[in-house]
């Protein structure tokens, strides 16, 4: 007897596989599911091999086919007051409670339930499932099993995420580029603090020229109406420094991000806030030769701009019955890696929405779910008959 999507949620829900924990209990009850359908099914693990990717495959080997694509790791609990065990599985009044209801292994639950149909089923174009590790953290695990895919002589024919859209389909989202900026200056005892250079200071001047950018960006920059902001924008999420208040920093650090529309580079934006750092640094080295402000990558990922024409967008279109005009996600996916790296035809669509992610007695509704189960068994027949 096939598990039904709800109860195989359960199971994914009880496994706690918060970013850059392990996910390695969950893919083992993911490979006991598959088993017996006759997927071929491979890990890319981690370095220190704590946690994996999982790669798995039905029906005919060669290319083509479609991927659904999704992470299993979830954002963390602490500090959030929920009204029942974030890790077991709730049902009320039509919503399923639990972390990662919605972002997203409802979607991940939905897969593997048709995967155990397709297995039963005789495939002209295979089934491909993707389910990575620490998506949730700059869509670092991913990447090495599209490394991996690349290198292979076949591909398959398109991609879909299945972030929760509220089963619309969606054709992009913003790129991002999470940074880090470094003001160095001169420590010293705050009595003789302008003897000194406060690094502090420096990040404060630094902040000010990140919003200076954005206000520009806001004004005079490309647009892209399919988003709520159409506009690419620099946010300062994080700034450290100082160790008491008797001593003038010599460094201060500030965490900052990119995300940008497909019609801006962020290289471009990059190398324009480079400038901003050096011209509130470079006035003080006449008294000061070690100031600078150091920009370093720490993580990101590329956007999704997918055409309205696509065969991803046309498929899922036939699957669902819709002709409703495509979306733009807020949040960023993995989608932009499948379509850059892979050269994937790349969209997104799945139950839930993201609203109710990352928070609090975080849900999933049973409707939701079972419209999913429908588009993807859809699917499913469409792999039977060959993709159009």
């Amino acid at each position: 007897m096939i598990p039904s999507t709800t109860d195989i949620l359960a199971r994914l829900i009880a496994e706690p596989t918060v970013s850059r924990r392990s996910n390695l209990a969950l893919l083992d009850y993911v490979e006991e599911l598959l088993r017996p359908t006759g997927a071929r099914i491979e890990r890319f693990a981690h370095p220190d091999g704590s946690r994996a990717n999982l790669w798995a495959t039905i029906g005919p080997e060669g290319p083509g086919g479609v991927v659904l694509s999704g992470h299993t790791d979830v954002v963390p609990v602490e500090g959030q007051d929920w009204s029942s065990d974030p890790f077991t599985l709730q049902e009320r009044d039509g919503r399923l409670y639990g972390r990662g209801t919605a972002d997203m292994k409802g979607f991940v639950a939905a897969a593997l339930h048709v995967a155990i149909q397709a297995g039963q089923r005789r495939l002209s174009s295979p089934l491909h499932l993707a389910f990575s590790y620490d998506e949730e953290i700059g869509c670092l695990g991913v990447r090495s099993m599209i490394e991996a895919l690349a290198a292979r002589p076949y591909k398959p024919d398109l991609c879909i995420v299945g972030e929760p859209t509220g089963m619309r389909i969606a054709s992009g989202h913003k790129g991002k580029l999470a940074l880090r900026a470094c003001c160095h200056g001169q420590e010293g005892h705050s009595a003789l603090a302008p003897n000194a250079l406060n690094a502090l200071h420096l990040g404060a001047g630094f902040i000010q020229a990140l919003q200076r950018r954005q206000e520009a960006l806001r004004e005079s920059g490309a647009r892209d109406m399919d988003y709520d902001i159409p506009y690419s924008t620099i946010h300062a999420g994080v700034m450290r420094g100082g160790t008491a208040l008797n001593i003038v920093p010599n460094l201060c650090e500030i965490d900052f991000e990119i995300r940008n529309i497909a019609e801006d580079d962020p290289a471009t934006i990059l190398a324009g806030i480079a400038a901003d750092a050096e011209a509130v640094a470079a006035p003080h080295r006449e008294h000061f030769p070690q100031a600078r402000i150091e920009i370093e990558t720490v993580s990101g990922y590329p956007g999704l701009n997918t055409r309205p024409d696509a065969v991803a967008i046309r498929l899922l279109q036939r699957v669902l019955g819709t002709n409703e005009p495509t979306l733009k996600v807020a949040f960023g996916t993995e989608g932009g890696l499948f379509d850059q790296e892979l050269g994937l035809s790349t969209a997104i669509c799945g139950p839930g929405f993201m609203d109710q992610g990352h928070k609090p007695d975080e849900f999933v509704s049973i409707e939701q779910l079972h419209r999913c189960d429908i588009m993807l068994a859809r699917l499913v027949a469409e792999l039977e008959s060959g993709l159009a």
